[in-house]
């Protein structure tokens, strides 16, 4: 008998319980501890990156970028309108205005030709959104930051592991967030990481995450004593979180593995329904390799979509819609501005649907979704 499906389960890989056990043998919770270190070195390596800060969430990652990047109430910064409200609250918070714009129709990433038409004199940054893990068209909006002296930062909250041409993303811009939320592939409940690929805003980032003072110059015996210095906030994430994300980094390969079966037998499953009824899934381009982290339908329109959450949730399957754009938002009108024409943002918001994914899911769960949609779908 098939219980309630969920969206989402948590990770758990097994060891995470003695490594946070072992955090709390060592008397150190507080943060910048060793498996706190161990984390960072691991991204260091994985990314290639200059540094990598852990930090309490991808959030918060995103408000050190916003204060590194000094986008203040004289900027623009310029991203995608279909994202999290944290994307945009980090650089509202410093008073930079938002300039949201549409997205790719296949991949719903932003789209570079928007991003050119939206650049003015006041534009300071550029955010990009890697949606569901799969790549943006870094090459193409690299290029435009350089032709312009725009600061890049790549919200890769969806994206650890995956690639772009060959580099992992998260490591192409100037900045990057990744997330470490119970709704990403590797987690430890709340967390994130501040990835820098300039390296001169490192010093400024150490300031920064520790409230504005120099305590990391401090604690290298760099300085006698420590002071107030900068902006910044308490950016820090506890050991006993990094000791439980640092059992997950350990066992990346395998977390990917199991993820990428269940996503397949969505891709293989659903074929035929999504050919025969004009519906849509994800879309990888062939420069990207993507991390599994989400299985989603474009339904035909907004009352499909939710005719077939209905029809799912009767059958004991949780499934759920994604973001509703920003600039539709009470907030977001009055933070922001929608540049150029909304073709795709607020109709593909709409009608997507995404399906249940996590590790561990059983096959038989996976056989069980894709037979009721089909049978939604009469097919």
């Amino acid at each position: 008998m098939i219980q309630l499906i969920p969206f989402n389960r948590p990770c758990v890989v097994g060891g995470e319980e003695e490594y946070m056990q072992e955090a709390i043998s060592r008397g150190k919770l507080s943060g910048k501890g060793p498996f706190g270190k161990k984390c960072s070195r691991w991204l260091e390596d994985q990314l290639g990156c200059e540094r990598a800060f852990m930090t309490p969430s991808c959030t918060a990652a995103l408000e050190m970028a916003a204060l590194l990047t000094e986008a203040g109430p004289e900027g623009e910064v310029i991203m995608p309108s279909y994202t999290f409200v944290s994307t945009a609250n980090a650089f509202a918070l410093r008073g930079a205005a938002i300039r949201f714009v549409d997205v790719d129709e296949k991949t719903l990433n932003i789209d570079p030709e928007q991003i050119k038409q939206a650049i003015t004199r006041r534009t300071k940054a550029i955010v990009v959104v890697h949606y569901a893990g799969v790549a943006c068209e870094m090459d193409e909006i690299m290029k435009l930051a350089e032709e312009h002296g725009l600061w890049v930062i790549e919200d890769a909250a969806q994206a650890l592991t995956s690639t772009y041409k060959g580099r992992p993303l998260g490591a192409i811009g100037h900045l990057s967030a990744f997330s470490f939320h119970e709704t990403k592939n590797y987690t430890c409940g709340e967390g994130g990481a501040l990835i820098i690929n300039h390296a001169p805003l490192i010093e400024r980032a150490e300031m920064i995450q520790e409230k504005g003072t120099n305590r990391a110059q401090f604690s290298r015996g760099m300085v006698d004593k420590y002071s107030w210095r900068d902006l910044g906030s308490s950016y820090v994430i506890s050991e006993l979180n990094t000791a439980y994300l640092y059992r997950q980094l350990q066992n990346i390969g395998q977390i990917n593995k199991d993820r990428k079966k269940t996503w397949k037998a969505y891709a293989e499953g659903l074929e035929h329904v999504m050919a025969l009824n004009n519906v849509e899934g994800p879309h990888i381009p062939d420069e990207a390799e993507h991390n599994a982290h989400m299985f989603y339908l474009k339904c035909r329109n907004h009352n499909e979509r939710a005719e077939l959450m209905d029809y799912l949730k009767k059958n004991d399957i949780v499934s759920v819609p994604h973001y509703v754009p920003l600039h539709s938002s009470h907030a977001g009108k009055k933070y922001g501005v929608f540049a150029g024409e909304d073709l795709y943002t607020t109709k593909d918001s709409e009608r997507l649907v995404r399906l249940p994914l996590y590790y561990g899911m059983l096959e038989e769960d996976v056989r069980y979704v894709v037979k009721q949609i089909q049978l939604f779908y009469q097919v």
